[in-house]
């Protein structure tokens, strides 16, 4: 795992901001340590993606400072920032697959990436990685005859084939059906538990949230108005984050009625 001296955070938001055409982050601070996974969640447009993509370096903050495998990577350069993204991997919602690739060609490419590969034992590592995905049987699918959830299942082989330390998800369960969300969330928790892995996922789902997270932060308007344990977000008396689950409340009993 990573080497991370004693008291430091895996990732560590300190007063982040960032503006584009208006101010999307204001100082927002959070940490994640290792091995544990943090939520981000929020309406839409609060600033999650782009917490992300400056967590994986494509995006620089405008004040503070971002600390990702334990290294300040603010203004570190582009080279340097290579070999973090070694260590830290994202699975975007869309899945990113090469369509003209089946499901086992999509994994080899990334396990290429490997110091370690090994260019005799690459189909058992590759049936290893969609074992663990409970995907095997789609070895030889093209991404085209997959469903949403099966590629996103696919995105996560492909990203582990690269032996990461962490790994963001970018609303994993957007667009799939309840129990195709329940599979990837189980999916999520038992690749932390097997794999110690540390993990952000930005979701609406705070089903998903509550299954696989430690802590969570709730962005608001581009601050971060609660940060901390998952089981103390009902707690929390800011009246934004009571609206947002109070609304969760009345989707999830919408749903019920209808069945």
């Amino acid at each position: 795992m990573a080497d991370i001296a004693n008291g430091s955070h895996y990732i560590e938001f300190c007063d982040v901001s960032k503006t584009f055409s208006r101010p999307v982050l204001r100082d927002v601070c959070f940490y994640v340590d290792v091995g544990e996974t943090l939520a981000i969640i929020g309406r839409s447009g609060v600033g999650k993606s782009v917490t992300l993509g400056h967590i994986m370096g494509f995006i620089r903050p405008d004040k503070g400072r971002v600390i990702v495998a334990g290294e300040d990577i603010t203004h570190m350069p582009e080279t340097e920032l290579r070999q973090i993204r070694r260590k830290v991997t994202m699975v975007f919602q869309s899945g990113a697959l090469f369509d003209s690739l089946t499901v086992g060609e999509n994994i080899l490419s990334s396990l290429e990436l490997r110091e370690d590969y090994n260019e005799e034992n690459k189909e058992e590592v590759v049936d290893g990685l969609l074992k663990m995905v409970d995907l095997l049987d789609f070895k030889d699918a093209l991404p085209g005859d997959l469903s949403t959830g099966y590629k996103r299942a696919v995105a996560i082989a492909r990203a582990l084939a690269a032996q990461p330390q962490c790994i963001l998800y970018d609303e994993p369960t957007t667009m799939v059906d309840p129990i195709m969300s329940d599979d990837l969330g189980n999916l999520m928790l038992r690749l932390k538990q097997r794999l110690n892995l540390t993990s952000v996922v930005v979701t609406h789902d705070l089903d998903l949230m509550r299954k696989v997270a430690d802590s969570v932060v709730f962005l608001y308007q581009g601050e971060s108005i609660y940060f901390g344990p998952v089981k103390d977000l009902e707690k929390c008396n800011n009246p934004h984050v009571k609206l947002f689950l109070a609304m969760d409340r009345v989707e999830i009993e919408g749903k019920i009625e209808d069945t």
